[in-house]
């Protein structure tokens, strides 16, 4: 599968900003970049850093004025379709120590004032995918998509306290919610294919066996359809723009589109694969 996506983000600079994007698809076994570009107004050449999980960030300063950053790819998908029935197991003493971070609680995901209501709800779930997709669909049956709802300080505690919010508190609470159980779990950020509005999104990963998974618990797209832009403990980590300084967003535009006709079925619950994206 092959997409066109990207986005246009607009900005006021009254003062001196420093700004930090993180807006670029990531190169994985799953996804490769065919083409990209990336345009700056005013001209400006990035210093450009990628992280040992692939996040690519470009930095830069101005003074004042206004500022236009253009990101446009083509990206390939590969994505691995396996039966959830075949999928291994993880317990903390025969996970990688690599993995250790997204066990722990974390900025947005508080996994330890979480895990008396994760016992009660999961616990008597089969560890592994069938507990991890258990966990997505009590969050989708039991929190309302509510654009609004939610600011960037809210928390995965929050959101199972107000039972609303968007992807970025969907996921949140469905990684704090894996962690509270024990399974590794980690936020990431995309542009998503057949979202509507469209935005950028976010979903979560799941250690399970030998590697990781993906999963949303918002239902409003396949994961097969999510470019990847980045990977983190929580949305503290892939911020797709960190400003330092009084810079002011004034205009957003985000796209992603299908560079071949795709078929296939639409979200649903209960999914009838996973989707392995390491």
């Amino acid at each position: 599968m092959k997409f066109l996506t990207g986005c246009t983000l607009d900005y006021w600079i009254p003062g001196l900003s420093t700004f930090v994007f993180n807006v670029s698809a990531n190169a994985t076994e799953h996804q490769r970049v065919l083409s990209e570009r990336l345009l700056l107004e005013p001209e400006v050449t990035p210093e450009e850093f990628v992280s040992e999980s692939g996040n690519r960030y470009h930095r830069f300063t101005l003074s004042h004025g206004y500022l236009r950053l253009r990101y446009d790819a083509e990206v390939e998908s590969v994505p691995s379709l396996e039966d959830p029935q075949t999928i291994g197991t993880c317990t903390p003493d025969d996970v990688p120590l690599a993995t250790l971070p997204y066990l722990l609680p974390s900025r947005y995901c508080q996994s330890d004032q979480l895990m008396r209501l994760a016992y009660r709800e999961f616990s008597r779930y089969p560890r592994g995918y069938e507990q991890v997709n258990a966990i997505c669909n009590w969050i989708y049956a039991n929190v309302d998509y509510l654009a609004g709802t939610s600011t960037p300080l809210t928390s995965a505690f929050d959101t199972a306290t107000a039972r609303a919010g968007v992807c970025r508190d969907f996921a949140h609470l469905g990684i704090a919610f894996c962690r509270a159980v024990n399974v590794p779990a980690r936020f990431v950020s995309g542009y998503a294919y057949t979202l509507q509005p469209p935005d950028f999104h976010a979903v979560f990963e799941a250690w399970l066996g030998d590697r990781w998974y993906v999963f949303d618990p918002t239902r409003r797209i396949v994961p097969e359809n999510l470019v990847r832009i980045g990977v983190g403990r929580d949305a503290a980590d892939v911020s797709f723009a960190l400003i330092f300084g009084p810079a002011q967003m004034t205009g957003m535009n985000v796209y992603a589109d299908a560079a071949q006709t795709i078929t296939g079925p639409a979200h649903t619950r209960q999914s009838s694969a996973a989707v392995c994206s390491a």
